[in-house]
């Protein structure tokens, strides 16, 4: 090829000719460089940082503490107790031989059945209780010394159809008819049970202690010295002892008195006998009065109230 042409300027491709490898080598280097960083690092999403949230701790209320309030202290007051002496209200008595009229007025206050006080005698009342209770607590009865009048109506008892054979004393045998306990003669006690019933025992009870002075004075007379009040309870406590018989109370009648069939009844005191002649009903009914009255007695007699 003839070069003869070439401008003595147009050295290009001399040049690119006298290229150093040196030049080259550093922008294949270069090159390869940028491949790695946009490898590396330009094509690659920006890390995300993930931030961890703490769980949240469930926070218990706060508990508020508030002190109870105080009550007041109660403000204690001495208060100086002043005990009223009670002084008992003194009943004026009468003196005993004038003291029936007190007592008729005083009567009519333990009864509601006012129409039964003619039952009771009203004269000398006070000595006729006393002396009646003396000789009864005694097993004896003494008729002629009762606070009540007699029944009106006479003892009648049944006839029987059977015999007792007796022997007198001179070995002689007599026939007695044997009589039967009619229980309808009980009834002629019913109106004394009635005002016995009819009586508040508690009343009766203060009464009798209120009277008590003219009950010693009385009881007194008769030469005695001790509590009279121990008196009315023996007599009562043998009507509380008093035990009806199972057997038939036959009766017998020599003379004018009925007398019992039964040795064992007849020879029981007065007094029991007397019980025996009221009937059950009535003895039943007279001991739930007296057992209230003998209680309260007892509790009058050792201060119980």
């Amino acid at each position: 090829m003839d070069n003869s042409n070439q401008s003595p300027g147009d050295n290009s491709q001399g040049t690119f000719k006298k290229t150093p490898w040196a030049l080259i080598v550093f922008i294949i280097l270069v090159i390869i460089a940028m491949g790695f960083a946009w490898q590396y690092t330009g094509n690659k999403p920006e890390p995300v940082v993930v931030v961890e949230k703490p769980i949240p701790v469930p926070v218990e209320p706060e508990t508020i503490v508030t002190e109870p309030e105080q009550e007041p202290e109660p403000v204690i007051v001495e208060v100086e107790e002043v005990i009223e002496e009670v002084t008992p209200i003194e009943v004026q008595l009468p003196p005993l031989n004038k003291s029936d009229d007190w007592l008729k007025v005083k009567l009519p206050e333990i009864t509601w059945r006012k129409e039964l006080l003619t039952l009771i005698v009203g004269e000398d009342m006070i000595r006729r209780f006393v002396v009646f209770t003396d000789n009864f607590a005694q097993g004896t009865v003494a008729y002629e010394h009762s606070p009540f009048i007699l029944p009106k109506i006479k003892f009648a008892p049944e006839a029987g159809s059977v015999s007792l054979q007796n022997v007198n004393e001179e070995t002689a045998e007599e026939q007695q008819d044997v009589l039967q306990w009619s229980e309808g003669s009980s009834e002629r006690f019913s109106l004394y049970v009635d005002l016995l019933r009819s009586m508040d025992s508690e009343t009766l009870v203060q009464w009798y202690v209120e009277m008590k002075p003219l009950v010693d004075e009385a009881y007194s007379e008769l030469g005695y010295d001790d509590d009279f009040t121990n008196t009315l309870q023996d007599a009562i406590t043998r009507v509380l002892d008093m035990e009806l018989p199972k057997s038939s109370m036959d009766l017998v009648h020599p003379s004018v008195m009925y007398k019992f069939a039964s040795p064992e009844l007849e020879a029981l005191p007065d007094s029991d006998k007397l019980l025996l002649r009221l009937g059950k009903e009535n003895l039943l009914v007279i001991k739930s009065v007296l057992l209230e009255i003998h209680e309260k007695l007892a509790q009058q007699k050792n201060g119980v109230n």
